[in-house]
């Protein structure tokens, strides 16, 4: 049997972890490293965890952070937190203090958990202390550091707290009620939280699932980060619920991905185009099996025909799919079914997802015929609840006839696929990763050599796109590019980090004052 829509009436998240410990029972769910959970084993332990935050408090409604790369843990973690009735924040592991105090001060977050030592760093010593005043707990999930709690320290607290308790906790949360806030950033350059609920999480879920055709037992290789809604609804909550095996993997390497590939006969992995062209061009890429591959999931980006091509005839997937959506609609909207040409599948997103209404809409709000550009709106069950404690910025993403405005422009074709041309807004997407050039802007804005800067996206054959950095110094201050570079490295997330920095003496502006960007664009502007 397979949990979906035609099985099951979808509630909450931690009924869903219940019922899949009745269903697939001692199937295993997690394959991580030395630890093999089953289903049943991993109901056990979201239970604990939900036990321990009631020891600590945590209320219904409450915010708690997970800042850690993927591991069964972070899972647990966030089963956990939703099945307290707290709502789960994720966080960047390439966040910085800065970024990092940002989002705490703006969720509310009461606690945290923290990796330990990841990256040759130990995660919790870059908080500031304003942030460590803030959290009312930090628990690490590998080796902790005083004042930090350890794993199963804080697991054991929560033997106080009777089952009976957490039944009670557990009927309390609705449908309804927030699980998930995930932080976006915009054009303001100041990140939104997401507002995501239970019953939406698992509809966009199993809506995936059957969209693309991930099966029961298929092995799911998970290297997108779980902080992103693509790793953590496209990889670890899809996998749950359809009974397949879920393998995290923290970073991205190559040689490390084909290795598992070969050794734990991967049959499913997502990601962005930037991961597949690795893998291909990998110098002894012939030396592994990959015979074990069945399905490529990709999107986010720029696909190229030639790709989609090799991922069928080289890596060996039977089918490979490309899709669109945004974090405000849970990461999904449209997508190509597996057997597309390989056109298709490289040049459209493919079609709406059944029950979710996607239009092409003119600046004055009229809708229009296929074939002509406009602004894609989305409109459906997916759409997010708003932005937290942000009412501002909903009522300018979402209409008053509940359409989500996405900032981005496209059409759909003849055959009803849709073909996304540009963005409205500046955003470009480095290796998967959304990046904001006017959050990048802001950050860099504190160098003290900077007196003026603008960001674009400039194309790059392995990430998609790289971030270009427009710089007036300012009188009296020199700087060199590889130091503007570093100094970014050290306080933004490395995939805003701008590859190339150009200094000028101005930049071009218009006549309200508005840096042109479409100029910096301009080959012959440029120089």
């Amino acid at each position: 049997m397979q949990i979906d829509s035609t099985t099951w009436d979808f509630t909450t998240l931690p009924a869903l972890s219940a019922r899949t410990a009745e269903v697939y029972g001692d199937l295993v769910a997690i394959e991580d490293g030395d630890t093999t959970l089953t289903y049943v084993a991993f109901d056990r332990i979201r239970r604990q965890v939900a036990r321990a935050l009631l020891a600590q408090g945590i209320a219904k409604g409450d915010r708690v952070m997970i800042w850690a790369p993927n591991g069964w843990k972070w899972i647990a973690a966030a089963f956990g937190i939703v099945s307290a009735g707290g709502v789960m924040v994720p966080v960047s592991t390439r966040f910085r203090a800065n970024e990092v105090a940002d989002l705490v001060e703006r969720s509310g977050a009461r606690m945290m958990f923290s990796a330990g030592d990841f990256l040759d760093r130990y995660y919790p010593s870059e908080l500031t202390e304003a942030t460590r005043a803030r959290l009312e707990r930090v628990v690490v999930l590998d080796e902790a550091r005083a004042p930090d709690t350890g794993w199963d320290a804080f697991l054991a607290e929560g033997e106080v707290i009777p089952e009976a308790d957490l039944a009670a906790r557990e009927a309390l949360i609705g449908p309804g009620d927030l699980c998930d806030i995930l932080f976006t950033s915009g054009t303001t350059g100041h990140p939104k939280g997401v507002c995501y609920a239970h019953r939406q999480c698992l509809q966009v879920v199993d809506a995936w699932a059957t969209q693309v055709g991930l099966r029961h037992r298929d092995r799911v290789l998970v290297i997108s980060p779980f902080f992103h809604a693509f790793g953590y609804r496209a990889g670890a909550i899809v996998s749950l619920m359809r009974g397949a095996v879920l393998l995290p993997h923290q970073t991205f390497d190559a040689e490390a991905v084909l290795t598992r590939v070969a050794r734990d006969r991967i049959s499913v992995i997502p990601g962005p185009p930037a991961l597949f062209q690795s893998m291909l061009l990998h110098p002894e890429f012939d030396r592994f099996d990959t015979s074990s591959l069945r399905l490529g999931v990709t999107g986010g980006s720029v696909v190229p025909s030639e790709l989609i091509r090799r991922m069928r005839a080289d890596l060996g997937f039977q089918g490979v799919v490309n899709g669109y959506g945004l974090t405000e609609c849970g990461g999904f909207g449209t997508m190509c079914d597996s057997q597309d040409p390989d056109d298709v599948i490289a040049n459209t997103s493919g079609k709406p997802a059944p029950g979710v209404e996607v239009r092409i809409m003119d600046e004055d709000g009229a809708f229009l015929p296929d074939g002509q550009p406009g602004e894609v709106v989305i409109r459906g069950y997916l759409v997010m609840q708003g932005y937290f404690n942000n009412p501002e910025a909903t009522a300018k993403t979402i209409d008053k006839d509940g359409w989500l405005h996405t900032g981005d422009v496209g059409h759909f074709d003849e055959n009803g696929n849709l073909r996304i041309e540009d963005r409205i807004k500046d955003m470009f997407i480095c290796g998967g990763f959304n990046c904001y050039p006017a959050e990048i802007e802001r950050y860099m804005s504190q160098h003290p050599a900077i007196g003026q800067i603008a960001v674009i996206g400039v194309p790059d054959e392995r990430l998609g796109e790289v971030g270009k950095a427009f710089v007036v110094l300012r009188p009296g201050k020199t700087a060199t590019e590889a130091e503007l570079i570093a100094w970014a490295r050290e306080n933004i997330a490395n995939f805003k980090v701008p590859r190339q920095v150009e200094f000028r003496t101005s930049l071009p502006t218009s006549p309200q004052g508005k840096v042109m960007k479409d100029k910096l664009r301009d080959p012959e502007a440029a120089t």
